[in-house]
């Protein structure tokens, strides 16, 4: 794995964090709705701006309060009937849905329930619900309240929250997840505040965001990568007004929460008679900045981040999956860092190899601090072959000999091409490492070059021209940390 210096405690964060959700559960009198915002698991944002932050971190921390915590997870019934995609897992939400009950209970998690939210009577939403229940899983219904959130009257009565479904739960921190933004998260704890408080009870409500960072300051790179990572939701990061007034401090939130919070005030006011809080800064529960411990680590990590942003965003828009307004927000934000792409060393390395020889090439940031390139040839495109350089000097085998042979390589070609119709003879990086397999049975130095594929986690690779799905998807098996200029070919090269 590609060794970063450490900017994050992660032990510190866990022990901290879940100590904090406690004291929000006691001051609730033992009945907290925690919001749960971004990933529980696999937040591999979170650990590439902060060096040192496990991906499962937050899961990890949950796992900690196993025995006063059950997960709600909400889906909005209008996601099912459109079969929304996760962009990153490429799998609709009520699938989703699914598999994080399943990563939650191979955690020892209790998962005590799913909510529907803005149900109109889908028929999909309505399979969902039977195939759920057929599995012994609770599922309540939510419905759209007209003039939400506006509408506080009505919001706040039996015809609002009230003709909700009351959710049963068991345990004093009830932790409401989502496959994806829009999910309804917040209205759905609200609903329950207010049906607690008909039945008595005095229940709380907080929010756990990991981003912006509230106690770092507003234009801090970190912060700003987060506004960079949503470029497409148009959220940006702002000094939270109403903390500044109430306690003459200075908070980041954004702009979402900031904008609902006279709201938020508001319905609380109706369901309690006072809001516990006095600025969307006081609703978080995130002790995340409080457990950096090296600023410029993070700070350098967070940089990387923007333009890799910047490049997939790029690369986006050549595959109209992203508008450029997407690109010219994420422009003003490594203005605002201080950035150029020149500041990505492969960046530099690829692109200035592929100026001088004309053909498609890639380089990587190894471990060492070493930075190994390679192009496009007869045998190999450049990826794969970069996946060979890299191995191979991480091995410490001379780079002129050959951990597979040109003779191997030349039936997978006729393979591909002769029998299997397609265009372009050049092995891609899955074809290349399993040739690498198959040449380490009986070569010492090709055992020796794949054994140092863990070392690739974490490495920083450039390439001069977009890539196929295919290598996509393997440098991201692999961990490597990837950007691509967004040219989708060059004079000459076969797709």
């Amino acid at each position: 794995m590609c060794a970063a210096k450490p900017g994050f405690d992660n032990e510190k964060y866990l022990k901290m964090q879940s100590e904090h959700i406690k004291e929000r559960i006691a001051q609730f009198g033992n009945k907290l709705y925690l919001e749960f915002g971004g990933k529980l698991f696999d937040d591999y944002h979170a650990a590439r701006v902060l060096p040192g932050f496990e991906p499962d971190s937050k899961l990890r921390m949950l796992m900690q309060l196993s025995d006063q915590a059950e997960i709600l997870i909400v889906i909005n019934a209008a996601d099912i009937e459109k079969n929304k995609v996760r962009g990153d897992l490429g799998i609709t939400y009520d699938e989703d849905v699914k598999r994080l009950m399943r990563e939650f209970e191979s955690r020892g998690l209790y998962v005590g329930s799913v909510v529907l939210t803005h149900y109109t009577g889908q028929a999909v939403a309505d399979l969902f619900r039977e195939r759920m229940e057929k599995k012994g899983v609770k599922v309540y219904l939510h419905y759209l309240i007209e003039g939400y959130p506006s509408n506080i009257p009505l919001i706040v009565s039996d015809e609002g929250f009230g003709k909700n479904d009351y959710i049963e739960t068991e345990r004093p921190l009830v932790v409401v997840t989502a496959p994806g933004p829009g999910s309804g998260k917040m209205a759905t704890c609200l609903s329950q505040l207010y049906h607690e408080n008909k039945r008595g009870i005095k229940a709380g409500y907080a929010k756990y965001e990991t981003f912006p960072i509230w106690n770092i300051p507003l234009k801090h790179p970190i912060n700003l990568a987060y506004e960079a990572a949503t470029a497409d939701l148009n959220d940006v990061n702002m000094i939270d007004p109403f903390h500044l007034e109430a306690y003459n401090e200075t908070t980041v939130n954004y702009n979402r929460d900031i904008e609902i919070f006279p709201v938020l005030n508001a319905i609380f006011e109706g369901i309690y008679g006072e809001c516990p809080y006095k600025s969307p800064t006081d609703m978080g529960v995130n002790m995340v900045g409080n457990c950096i411990i090296d600023d410029e680590v993070c700070c350098e990590a967070s940089r990387q981040e923007i333009i890799r942003r910047y490049y997939n965003t790029r690369n986006a828009v050549i595959k109209e999956k992203a508008s450029e307004n997407e690109v010219y927000k994420i422009e003003l934000l490594m203005k605002q860092a201080k950035i150029t792409t020149d500041d990505r060393k492969v960046t530099v390395a690829a692109n200035d190899r592929a100026k001088l020889l004309h053909v498609p090439t890639a380089a990587i940031e190894l471990d060492t601090g070493e930075i190994i390139t390679s192009k496009t040839t007869k045998l190999l495109g450049a990826s794969a072959a970069l996946l060979l350089n890299a191995l191979k000097a991480l091995a410490g085998v001379d780079h002129g000999l050959h951990v597979i042979s040109p003779e191997s390589i030349a039936p997978i070609q006729e393979l591909k091409v002769k029998y299997l119709g397609g265009r372009n003879p050049r092995l891609h990086t899955d074809e290349v490492l399993i040739a690498l397999a198959t040449s380490a049975t009986t070569d010492e130095n090709a055992r020796k070059a794949l054994e140092q594929i863990p070392r690739l986690r974490g490495c920083q690779v450039h390439t001069s021209v977009m890539l196929s799905d295919v290598d996509i998807r393997m440098f991201k098996r692999l961990g490597v940390v990837l950007t691509s200029e967004p040219v989708k070919k060059v004079e000459g090269q076969i797709d």
